[in-house]
């Protein structure tokens, strides 16, 4: 085989797995970011969520800024709730895809002490982002996050990946990282990720 036939096979390779990747992520990264590495303490993954088991989870950093409506969030003011981070776009097809199931599933547990809070990146359009909140009637706010600021330090290195949109991070009642998903979440995935740690009340079970 030619040095040229193997570089192409090779190429093609590459593009068959981006294509795979872009069916459940939106990629590529702003100018500036990266992401991987870190030693996370995940211990389960399986169909691309992932969790860490209690007295392992690390905590997350500063995640607080300006929401889409223009009022002061932070994040560790949540503490004592069960709060989901879901990082999105509006210019991302698979978070559209998943848009419904938060909603639904954010009206269904917000009385179960359940916390939503959206992450909204490269959106350089303020009015796109909130049109999208409009048209899926998302609950709950989403910090204004254009650069990939709040991913990149709020989080510990390798949980959240600035090019993989969306994601999502369930954080626990005292405020550490219980599980992640790297893709776009079903209703009942969503559920599977957050079930348990709401579970956790009880005697710290």
């Amino acid at each position: 085989m030619s040095h040229s036939r193997a570089q192409r096979g090779i190429l093609l390779t590459a593009g068959a797995l981006a294509a795979a990747l872009a069916l459940t992520a939106c990629s590529g990264a702003p100018k500036g970011t990266s992401g991987g590495g870190g030693n996370t303490n995940f211990v389960t993954d399986t169909g691309g969520i992932s969790t860490i088991a209690r007295g392992e989870r690390p905590a997350t950093n500063e995640i607080a800024g300006e929401t889409l409506d223009g009022a002061r969030l932070d994040v560790a003011d949540l503490k004592g709730k069960v709060v989901v981070l879901n990082v999105w776009g509006s210019w991302c097809t698979p978070c559209r895809a998943e848009a419904p199931h938060f909603t639904k599933v954010a009206n269904d547990l917000k009385p179960k002490g359940v916390e939503f809070v959206g992450i909204n990146t490269r959106d350089t359009k303020k009015l796109d982002a909130i049109q999208f909140e409009k048209d899926y009637g998302v609950p709950y706010p989403s910090l204004r996050d254009p650069y990939g600021e709040i991913i990149l330090n709020g989080f510990p290195k390798g949980v959240v990946h600035p090019q993989a949109i969306p994601s999502t991070v369930v954080l626990d009642r005292e405020g550490k990282i219980a599980a992640r998903s790297l893709k776009a979440v079903s209703e009942k995935e969503l559920r599977s990720m957050i079930e348990p740690v709401l579970a956790e009340k009880a005697g710290g079970q």
